[in-house]
């Protein structure tokens, strides 16, 4: 079984997940468009609502993400030729830095159905908006939730609160995986329904994180609350927000 815990780099997965970009040929609209450069960044692709089907997209807007085991799991089926073994394996990849994605994927290898997860974790890759939000802090940094969000996934409801800095992740295992490689480092977490369901409990906490976007803020309240949409900071060297 594939060992559990950090896995920064596709090399640690025994083979490079991440094809050589110079040789891709894309087969959808979108993709064409990034690869011609017409869509320079992850915030104007996620802006056209359109769902990713190449994973070249995403190694191309996101050069550099980091790859987190959330679960490897073994089901064993006895047949009438033996027992036969799979795996269901959970992975969560994110820059650090305003984006990330869960995936999951099931093989009969280890290997390989880690790459499948996290060719899924990449194409399912949202944008999670930062902030300030704790009356108790003030310091105006994207380092916690700007608000009080909900999520859900399956049967466990996720609620994510604004802390102040230096709090920390105060959440389960799982949680604290998608939301380190989202970059939030400061959030209070209440969950309910059964958080031992690891998928579920990661879509939950991504599905909160994504509900950032849902609401409506004033302009007034952006620079109050320190909001930061994407990266911290971009290419230009400004941090941008909505």
């Amino acid at each position: 079984m594939a060992e559990r815990g950090r896995r920064k780099g596709s090399e640690d997965f025994g083979e490079d997940s991440r094809r050589d970009l110079t040789l891709w040929v894309p087969k959808t609209d979108l993709g064409r468009k990034v690869k011609t450069g017409e869509i320079k960044n992850m915030h104007e692709l996620l802006s056209l609502t359109v769902p990713i089907k190449e994973v070249e997209i995403v190694d191309m807007l996101l050069p550099e993400v980091t790859e987190e085991i959330i679960k490897v799991g073994r089901v064993q089926r006895v047949t009438d030729s033996g027992r036969r073994t799979r795996f269901k394996v959970v992975m969560v990849v994110g820059n650090k830095d305003g984006y990330v994605g869960v995936g999951q994927a099931k093989g009969k290898e280890s290997g390989p159905t880690i790459r499948r997860a996290i060719e899924k974790a990449k194409m399912s890759m949202k944008e999670v908006k930062r902030g300030c939000g704790s009356w108790e802090c003030g310091c105006r940094t994207a380092h916690t939730v700007p608000f009080r969000v909900i999520g859900k996934g399956g049967s466990v409801r996720v609620t994510l609160k604004p802390a102040p800095k230096g709090t920390g992740l105060v959440s389960g295992e799982v949680a604290k995986k998608v939301m380190m490689l989202a970059g939030i480092k400061d959030v209070w977490v209440h969950t309910e329904g059964h958080p031992r369901t690891s998928l579920n409990f990661a879509l939950a906490v991504l599905d909160a994180l994504t509900q950032t976007n849902t609401v409506k803020i004033s302009e007034s309240d952006i620079p109050s609350l320190g909001i930061v949409v994407g990266p911290s900071m971009k290419q230009d060297g400004k941090a941008e927000a909505n």
